[in-house]
């Protein structure tokens, strides 16, 4: 069941998968890490890899409880802090409901380091620009960041129309970090440049479509990355020593998770937190939830293993049902 290409949504998705759209993502939580020993205390809290970042590359990663359920997960770009002495600066970038766990996290455990805290949530605009022509919308293709077309979290200093910004490579685009006291103002020039605006239900569709979980609404603090499948995005298993992973390597390398993250073909539209049974037995419930215009009602969500691809399972009051489906739905672009 797709939905008609003159529905609104329709529009906005097809701007998004043909051309550029924007959507401002503002709201979310940051946090920038300074000083010598951001790196060495970062890398000691969080599932990825980060002794070996240099300026303009990113890390997605982690952070969990000392039994290795998720407390959150971040974005960590390296930014030059002192060209002369070779350091780093980190900005972090969270779901807003993971951003206090987050700080408290390094405000608790950063003692003995070498490292300053900043937040910078109210002080950072986060414009979104997704699509195909989203590096020439913020006239990107010849910088560094065009040069780095698929390298995710690759980031470089970008000038338009006279606003400086950070471009943040993406799955799907670009994302632009500016001071927020200027982000109507680039907003209005990348309007001008031709990106349309769309809200955020349009970029969902994509993000269910590409099967990427989100914090808060997908994954809570119940959940273990290799159930949502985030290991090879958000874990390394050659670094040192973090926060829970122990649990991580274990489960990794000798054990199988109870749970996997998996597609729904839904019947019907469903809402978030509808419990899905298969049989009589309870196995998950919908996470994020979206009418796709290409492929219909579709959702995400963390189901027991014996749910496996291709099985029908009850949604919600047992009217409705839905087809448990491999991810992602659809192929990146």
């Amino acid at each position: 069941m797709a939905v008609a290409d003159t529905d609104p949504l329709s529009v906005e998705y097809r701007a998004l998968k043909e051309a550029c759209g924007l959507v401002d993502r503002s709201e979310r939580g940051k946090l920038e890490l300074s000083g010598p020993g951001a790196v060495e205390f970062l890398n000691g809290q969080v599932t990825n890899e980060l002794a070996d970042l240099h300026p303009g590359e990113g890390r997605y990663a982690a952070f969990l409880t000392h039994k290795g359920k998720m407390l959150g997960d971040l974005r960590i770009l390296a930014v030059e802090d002192d060209a002369a002495q070779a350091r780093l600066a980190l900005l972090l970038d969270t779901e807003r409901i993971a951003l206090q766990r987050l700080f408290d996290l390094i405000r608790r455990f950063k003692v003995g380091y070498e490292v300053e805290l900043h937040k910078r949530t109210l002080e950072r605009g986060l414009l979104s620009l997704i699509g195909p022509e989203a590096a020439t919308i913020a006239g990107a293709e010849g910088s560094e960041i065009g040069q780095l077309a698929s390298v995710e979290h690759a980031n470089a200093p970008v000038e338009i129309d006279g606003i400086t910004a950070l471009a943040v490579r993406t799955d799907v685009g670009l994302d632009l970090i500016c001071d927020a006291a200027e982000a109507a103002t680039l907003t209005a020039a990348l309007l001008a440049r031709g990106a349309a605006p769309v809200p955020e239900r349009a970029a969902e569709c994509l993000r269910v479509e590409h099967g990427r979980p989100r914090y808060g609404i997908d994954l809570d603090d119940t959940t273990i990355p290799q159930e949502a499948g985030l290991n090879e995005r958000a874990v390394s298993f050659a670094k040192g020593c973090y926060v829970g992973q122990e649990t991580v390597a274990r489960l990794h390398y000798k054990g199988k998770p109870n749970r996997h993250l998996r597609g729904l073909r839904l019947s019907a539209p469903a809402v978030t937190g509808e419990e899905l049974r298969l049989g009589e037995r309870p196995v998950g419930r919908v996470g994020s939830a979206v009418i796709s215009p290409e492929l219909g009602p579709i959702a995400l969500a963390l189901v027991r293993r014996e749910a496996e691809p291709g099985a029908i399972v009850s949604v919600g009051g047992q009217q409705d049902s839905a087809e448990i489906a491999q991810l992602p739905f659809a192929t990146r672009r």
